[in-house]
């Protein structure tokens, strides 16, 4: 259906700095679906201006709009339930939902570029990337010569840093890394040099050193092109290193606008507000996060008045917000949809308490829950007409770890250092090469069926995707009662009046029970999942990087969860994140891991603020830091390269290829792990620096 297009005056509170035209200006676009439930109002009367060289900030909740108001705006919704799209978007003062579909081709790609949060998936994987993005070069220019655009290729591949481009650009995308297929993304969105460039997630499925690389591919790129960019995304670290300004959306409305550094300093709407009070810190957790009560709102079924006054510290209750809706006004420098915008203002701030990390030095060790003694995890890499192992991926190496009752071990590291591999050993989903595991003083390696089975009892996991761990075609209550179904010995009342108190205890109500998978939004299906682990219950929960798919506020909500059981029973938590900040708020212990090995263990307090190994304080300083307050003057080194391959690691330590401080000694002797300023580390000259964590979380050498 094509778009209805209605002109519109633009609103006061999304216009960009007074001056020069923008580069981009979207005024009034209204996005509609038509459902079995009704009329979905994705975006509404979304208004925004971002000009040229300068980087928009876009965040809000999932389902705020945030992605289907730029899709609109390119003509790349293709849903058939489309109803509608109105408003204007204007690149240089030419209304793009004007243009036909062959004048809106010649502009996409040339004028305007989209880098796509899962590059994997939006590289052709039968197409050498090299012919891929010279194909974006030669489709916009017919005069360029094949010549010419491998020329440009290999530069565009310097530029965002992908090594060796004159061999990368002959290979396919499976050959590349996650963080070397989005910079060949952001090489083929920067080669027609586009006056707007639009990052959708762009770091949302990185790991942290590979984020801080790719933000800075992002900054080489805006200069490189002076283009106006729109950096979409849910990570508030990520703005705050990023954004010239920031535009905040609840509910498919732009709800505040101004400086990043006017809105973080001083938010003018409570939605802004609690987010930035869902937030971890990495420089010291605060006693108990703060996340946003109940949920967002049902697009079908808006209010009259504001749509976030049922969850609204400062509004709640009030005559004019449940009644007016309130329109985008002047406050503090920006702009606010908020009656109250002062009030907001003065919400105080959670306070920092160290209470977390001095328990962590000062509380006495329970029972042993959890004890591996030189643990091996190795895959045959098969080659060869009989498929013979030719090498052996090193995936787990010898590692050695114990969690006591209560307590919660933090596994950081990128991925394909062997996190999730360790974990899926701690049940036996997959067996170990060598080495010993035991879980309450029993063998698990040694464990025949009928003993397996019964230490499974005492070890439940919870993955990164809820969606994939629960059954859809059972209720969420049969998916939480099949465990105990599976155990036997539990008539089936008694099993229902389990699932209600599991309900209560993850805060569900007892009417979900009926409900299945699908009903659910993220954070309640993750407390599902969480439920169906508790079922039996455990001694031990391995907790797979149980939170990156949620926004901040649910995030929130789910850590608190955590934090809660665990006081309550007292089980030990394996917790496997690539987010320092979210492993900083939960963990009592750290261990960090690289290349299948641990490379830095200790208390929390001791690996933030004082990190000895130079892989740790890496990852450290790649960590975007949620606050833009002096952020031109941060000394910042985030991690560089891509990890060698785990089947054939470097000689001595691991780590030497990408080590700052790596010697010759180095190469010829691997350091083992040894007791260092109260923490275990495996490096040759831990000793050499003093490293400790500023309260903006860089690292001082």
């Amino acid at each position: 259906m094509a778009p209805a297009r209605a002109r519109a005056p633009v609103g006061a509170a999304q216009q960009s700095t007074a001056g020069a035209r923008p580069a981009l200006s979207i005024r009034d676009l209204t996005v509609e679906f038509g459902t079995s439930a009704g009329v979905v109002r994705a975006a509404d009367r979304v208004s925004y201006d971002v000009g040229a060289g300068e980087t928009l900030g876009v965040v809000g909740e999932t389902g705020s709009g945030k992605s289907v108001t730029v899709l609109a705006a390119l003509g790349l919704l293709t849903a058939r339930n489309l109803r509608r799209v109105s408003g204007e978007v204007l690149l240089d003062g030419i209304d793009l939902l004007a243009l036909s579909d062959a004048e809106r081709r010649r502009v996409l790609g040339r004028d305007v570029a989209m880098i796509f949060q899962d590059p994997i998936s939006a590289l052709d994987p039968v197409q050498r990337v090299g012919d891929q993005i010279a194909e974006t070069l030669l489709v916009h220019d017919r005069a360029l010569s094949a010549k010419a655009a491998r020329s440009r290729v290999v530069e565009l591949l310097t530029m965002v840093g992908v090594p060796d481009p004159e061999r990368r650009l002959a290979q396919y995308p499976h050959q590349f890394s996650g963080g070397m297929c989005q910079r060949a993304m952001i090489a083929m969105a920067i080669a027609n040099r586009p006056k707007v460039l639009i990052a959708d997630e762009p770091t949302t499925a990185l790991d942290v050193s590979v984020q801080a690389q790719i933000l800075d591919v992002l900054r080489v790129a805006a200069d490189e092109t002076g283009a106006a960019t729109v950096l979409i995304t849910h990570d508030l670290g990520v703005v705050a290193e990023t954004a010239d300004r920031l535009c905040v959306m609840y509910g498919g409305r732009v709800v505040e606008t101004g400086a990043v550094g006017d809105v973080f300093a001083a938010p003018r709407h409570p939605y802004t507000g609690a987010l930035l009070a869902s937030l971890p810190r990495l420089d010291a957790p605060v006693e108990r996060l703060a996340p946003i009560p109940g949920r967002p709102p049902d697009l079908t079924l808006l209010p009259a008045g504001c749509a976030f006054e049922p969850r609204c510290p400062v509004g709640r209750g009030r005559a004019e917000c449940v009644t007016t809706r309130p329109e985008p006004s002047a406050a503090g420098g920006g702009f606010s949809a908020c009656h109250f915008p002062d009030e907001a203002a003065a919400v105080p701030a959670p306070v920092v308490s160290t209470a977390q990390a001095a328990r962590a030095d000062t509380e006495p060790g329970g029972e042993v829950v959890l004890e591996l003694l030189d643990v091996q995890k190795r895959f045959p890499v098969r080659s060869g007409v009989f498929a013979r192992a030719s090498a052996w991926v090193h995936a787990v190496d010898g590692v050695s770890l114990e969690i006591r009752r209560g307590r919660t071990l933090g596994l950081v590291g990128e991925s394909g250092c062997g996190k999730s591999t360790l974990a899926s050993l701690l049940l036996r989903l997959q067996d170990p090469t060598a080495g010993e595991i035991q879980v309450v003083g029993r063998d698990l390696v040694r464990a025949g069926r009928a003993e397996l089975r019964q230490l499974r009892r005492q070890v439940q996991m919870v993955y990164q995707d809820p969606v994939a761990s629960l059954n859809p075609r059972l209720t969420v209550g049969d998916n939480v009662a099949e465990p105990l179904r599976l155990a036997g010995g539990m008539p089936r009342r008694e099993r229902q009046a389990r699932v209600l108190d599991l309900f209560g205890q993850v805060g569900l109500r007892p009417e979900h029970t009926g409900r299945y998978p699908s009903e659910f939004s993220g954070g309640q299906r993750q407390r599902v999942a969480i439920a169906r682990a508790l079922a039996l219950q455990p001694r031990l929960l391995v907790l797979d990087e149980p939170v990156s798919a949620l926004d901040v506020s649910v995030q929130a909500q789910v850590l608190n969860l955590l934090a809660d059981l665990q006081r309550e029973s007292g089980m030990a938590y394996l917790f496997v994140s690539h987010d320092l900040s979210v492993v900083r708020q939960v963990a009592d212990e750290v261990a960090v891991m690289y290349l299948g090995k641990i490379v830095e263990s200790g208390a929390a307090d001791r690996i933030y603020r004082r990190p000895r190994h130079p892989y740790t304080r890496a990852l450290l300083a790649s960590v975007p830091v949620a606050d833009p307050a002096g952020r031109e003057t941060r000394s910042r080194a985030p991690l560089g390269g891509d990890p060698p391959s785990p089947a054939d690691p470097p000689s001595g330590c691991r780590f030497r290829t990408r080590c700052p401080m790596a010697e010759a000694r180095c190469a010829a002797e691997e350091p083992v792990l040894r007791e260092v300023d109260g923490g275990l580390t495996a490096c040759h000259f831990a000793e050499r620096t003093d490293a400790v964590l500023r309260p903006d979380g860089t690292v001082r050498p």
